[in-house]
């Protein structure tokens, strides 16, 4: 039992040491799981509600929100990103200790800790097309084609630009 073990990590409960690396190798670098790893995967994801993955994509990008290139672009108040922790920490808590518990465990005991990579980055691709299925998203990321070269571009890559349709002739009089 984790609690029997008081060990502390900069200050930190041993527990929560453990969890907070298991997030963090769910989240960060590939991974490959096992079988026991789909399986966590397939609860994870179907046991997701809308919200749930909202969730997740928030925390995500409050997340990334925090990297140096990327912080001058996004104000996130320090309530806000409480806010998300707080309803991360619930999220994991729910499927990993609850829907899910049985298929985390057997992730766990049979693939370690990195079964589950795959597991919640399987969830966040599905979580992230919630994202770009939003009009509004997609037709922001589809405006950087608006100042494509695409005559340059075919040229570079060897591609015959195909003629666009030839004008009518106009009618004699």
């Amino acid at each position: 039992m984790l609690s029997a073990f008081p060990l502390r990590v900069h200050g930190m409960p041993r527990q929560k040491t453990i969890l907070t690396s298991l997030l963090a190798l769910a989240l960060c670098g590939p991974a490959h799981a096992g079988v026991y790893g789909d399986d966590l995967g397939k609860c994870l994801v179907e046991s997701s509600s809308e919200q749930d993955k909202q969730q997740l994509v928030q925390w995500i990008f409050f997340a990334i929100a925090l990297n140096p290139d990327i912080a001058p672009y996004a104000t996130i108040h320090p309530e806000q990103r409480t806010a998300a922790n707080k309803g991360m920490a619930r999220l994991f808590e729910k499927l990993v200790g609850e829907t899910c518990a049985k298929q985390a465990s057997a992730a766990l005991k049979y693939e370690g800790a990195s079964a589950f990579g795959d597991s919640f980055e399987l969830l966040g691709r599905v979580a992230g097309q919630q994202i770009f299925a939003s009009p509004e998203v997609a037709a922001g990321t589809a405006k950087f084609t608006e100042q494509l070269d695409i005559p340059a571009l075919q040229a570079k890559l060897g591609l015959k630009t195909e003629p666009g349709p030839k004008p009518e002739p106009e009618p004699a009089k």
